[in-house]
């Protein structure tokens, strides 16, 4: 029964779901950013460089045999990926509000002033 127990409380611990939920909205959130990295950018930054060289698709690219059409889509879809995430967070930042520091409390008196007072005090009886 110990190690039911422990598994439950490990699986409801708010890290856990909090990690779950992440993942599961990360899934989602990666299927729109490909859409429109696949489906919008590219598209519109690489039509006119896919009609000079006389491909319809970047995959059919190729130099001496070797086709590297896929290898710089992957590339291009990766740096487009990057800085589409990076453009969202960054406007997230912008969103969330600073986090507001605690006043710092007021110095008290220091080690010294101390050691004084005490040396005072005993002067004294």
């Amino acid at each position: 029964m110990g190690f039911i127990k422990e598994f439950k409380e490990f699986a409801v611990k708010g890290n856990v779901i909090d990690l779950a939920i992440g993942v599961i909205i990360g899934g989602a959130f990666g299927t729109i950013v490909s859409s429109l990295v696949a489906d919008v950018i590219t598209p519109l930054i690489l039509s006119p460089t896919l009609e000079a060289a006389g491909v319809s698709d970047i995959k059919e690219l190729a130099w001496n045999g070797v086709k590297y059409g896929s290898f710089l889509s992957a590339l291009i879809s990766f740096i487009f990926v990057a800085f589409v995430l990076f453009l969202i967070v960054k406007g997230i930042n912008k969103i969330k509000k600073p986090v507001e520091e605690a006043p710092a409390a007021p110095a008290g008196p220091s080690d010294n002033d101390l050691l004084k007072e005490i040396r005072d005090l005993l002067a004294k009886k």
